[in-house]
């Protein structure tokens, strides 16, 4: 197979149907036999508001993967990358590619394993979910954004954008971590408005003293970011400018900020986060260590203070392990602290 997407759930699935469905060779890996299975019996079934639709697929599991393998598209979930990788990198070659479409900084630990030659960056910041064995739902459109990690404008980017976008248009980039960190500064806001059981849009659009709360907790993710010397780039309803404003006291720049998170999800039919649905539906360990404790942990090392983000973590946890229940009540425990 030309293509092999590793992790076939949400992201993963909607990619490899929709490579598959235009007439490449795909193979759809994932860790979960009852799923593979039903991918080799059925094919892909997807919801799609624009029209469902299904496509056969070519399914393994890890174990049953035989290499090489030219172009892997890895879209595990980010605290799984080192063991992905581990499966993943015997059947390479010195010519191979992988792909993190995934949340976080996850092309750091493909690149200090396998190097940079062989890793490209790229922003997902469209939806999907996992519904079950066979099937997925695509949430709403969103930016494709792929790019070298040195920032170079390659030839192999464009054929990569190119190829992606029988998905969603995709587009080139010089600038592959400043959108990779601009959406995992986000992402702050994203676990935090899962600590209720609201839509996105209900929470962002709570009065200001959530708003100014959220703002300040995004604005301690920059901060690390720009002190790392990233160039935060605005994407969809990310804007890193209003941020910045809104945490030096702007309250309309604040406003403005939430306004456009609540257009973005009013727009979509995925409402909530994929960290919602792992915590209240999939009942599953959520990725806030590999994404905001990344970023604390930067933090620490770089001297950049992270207060709002690191009870947003013990919240989180706190959720994971059952030692307390979404409600409005955990936001405002972040709201107390600003």
């Amino acid at each position: 197979m030309d293509i092999a997407v590793w992790g076939a759930g949400a992201i993963g699935g909607i990619t490899g149907g929709a490579l598959a469905r235009a007439g490449h060779g795909v193979l759809l890996v994932d860790i979960h036999e009852g799923h593979v299975a039903a991918l080799k019996r059925d094919g892909l079934s997807v919801e799609d508001t624009r029209g469902n639709w299904r496509v056969p697929v070519t399914a393994l599991t890890p174990s049953e993967v035989q290499g090489p393998l030219r172009l892997v598209l890895l879209a595990v979930k980010a605290q799984a990358t080192p063991a992905a990788l581990d499966q993943i990198v015997p059947h390479l070659t010195d010519g191979s590619l992988v792909v993190s479409i995934q949340n976080g900084l996850n092309e750091e630990l493909i690149a200090e394993r396998i190097g940079a030659a062989r890793t490209v960056g790229c922003l997902v910041n469209w939806a999907a979910d996992w519904i079950a064995p066979g099937r997925v739902r695509f949430g709403g459109a969103g930016s494709f954004v792929v790019g070298e990690l040195d920032g170079a404008r390659t030839t192999r980017v464009g054929e990569l954008a190119d190829l992606l976008s029988a998905v969603i248009p995709t587009r080139v980039t010089g600038n592959i971590w400043g959108y990779l960190w601009a959406k995992l500064c986000l992402a702050a806001l994203l676990f935090a408005t899962a600590l209720t059981d609201a839509t996105v849009y209900e929470v962002v659009e709570r009065p200001f003293p959530t708003q100014r709360m959220l703002v300040r907790l995004v604005a301690e993710a920059m901060a690390v970011a720009e002190a790392a010397g990233v160039r935060l780039a605005a994407f969809d309803e990310f804007d890193p400018t209003l941020y910045r404003r809104g945490a030096g006291g702007d309250r309309a720049a604040a406003g403005e900020a939430m306004a456009l998170v609540a257009r973005f999800y009013r727009k979509h039919t995925k409402v909530k986060t994929g960290v919602w649905r792992d915590l209240a539906v999939r009942k599953r360990q959520t990725e806030v260590d590999s994404q905001l404790g990344i970023v604390a942990a930067k933090g620490r090392r770089l001297g950049v203070a992270t207060p709002l983000l690191d009870r947003l973590i013990a919240l989180i946890h706190d959720l994971e392990n059952g030692r307390r229940s979404m409600g409005w009540e955990n936001l405002d425990e972040l709201v107390a602290l600003t």
